[in-house]
């Protein structure tokens, strides 16, 4: 007698063939999104890393040559280029520190129980919500130096006025400084007042009992909660500071005497001013290495002190 074995039905929730994590299925449900990723980013960073290595230029009739690492070995002599690295360094540590320490100020403000408090918040964001050539406009009337409310501030308050802050080569950067903090502190305040929300009442209230006082309960409670959260906004911040152009150009154009040239505006000068596309190419590829070591040291070094998320 021949035993039949019953064919079981799959059970549910088991793939079938093809059907697996890694099968054909799940690369079709990320190809929407995987295209305009290839397409808009990968595809335009490689082209402009195979540019850095051409001699590319604007309105030329011949055909374009690989020069090999020529570009690179240029940008190396090229002094400017490397002052204006300086200056973008100076601007992005300066403006994402300051961004932090004022955000992380505004968040704990903001995360009190205060009268009118949505309306606090609502404020908070303004800046954020405005683009950056609105931003550069209005604060380039602001530092106006005939017109501009801050002159006239001072001169009401008898500490003269009529000073040319974005025309000064001594005042110029750091007024550019104010106006960076001014309009990226928002989305880092958002990011912080979110994380001080998610901290757990209980600690806080746990901690008062025992006695601590409001720094031991923000060093004890608040900071480590809080501690991703500022690690990733604070690594996100740097690279966007360093990659900075729109406020800068609309306050400046990288002047007086180049105080204000960022990285960033100098590429722009040299691939649309001059036509030199492979040189920007080359100086793209520098900034982009230059931001992957800085943001590899500032993971590492936070990271080594225990804030692993």
């Amino acid at each position: 007698m021949t035993a039949v074995t019953e064919a079981r039905p799959p059970v549910r929730g088991t793939p079938g063939p093809g059907r697996g994590p890694h099968g054909p299925g799940a690369w079709f449900l990320v190809l929407p999104a995987l295209v305009p990723i290839l397409v808009l980013s990968v595809g335009p960073l490689l082209h402009g890393v195979l540019l850095a290595f051409t001699d590319a230029q604007s309105g030329r009739t011949e055909p374009t040559r690989w020069t090999g690492t020529l570009n690179f070995q240029d940008l190396a002599h090229d002094r400017l280029f490397q002052e204006s690295f300086r200056i973008g360094l100076v601007w992005a540590l300066t403006v994402t520190a300051a961004q932090f320490l004022l955000a992380l100020g505004l968040a704990l403000l903001l995360d009190q129980d205060l009268r009118l408090r949505w309306a606090a918040r609502a404020l908070a964001i303004v800046p954020w919500a405005m683009p950056e050539v609105v931003v550069g406009i209005m604060w380039r009337l602001v530092y106006h130096p005939d017109a501009g409310v801050l002159g006239e501030t001072l001169r009401g308050l008898g500490l003269g006025g009529g000073h040319d802050w974005l025309g000064d080569t001594a005042t110029a950067l750091p007024a550019v400084v104010v106006v960076g903090v001014w309009a990226g502190m928002p989305q880092t305040t958002v990011a912080l007042l979110a994380g001080l929300q998610n901290t757990p009442r209980e600690l806080h209230e746990a901690a008062a009992v025992d006695g601590a006082g409001a720094w031991r309960r923000f060093r004890t409670v608040t900071w480590p909660a809080l501690r991703p959260v500022a690690l990733a906004i604070s690594a996100l911040n740097l690279i966007w500071n360093f990659n900075a152009f729109a406020l800068v150009y609309v306050l400046t154009n990288g002047g007086p005497g180049g105080r204000t040239r960022l990285p960033m505006l100098f590429a722009y000068e040299e691939a649309f001013r001059y036509g030199q596309f492979g040189y920007a190419a080359a100086m793209g590829c520098v900034m982009v290495a230059v931001v992957s070591v800085l943001l590899a040291v500032f993971l590492a070094g936070r990271l080594k002190g225990g804030d692993r998320t």
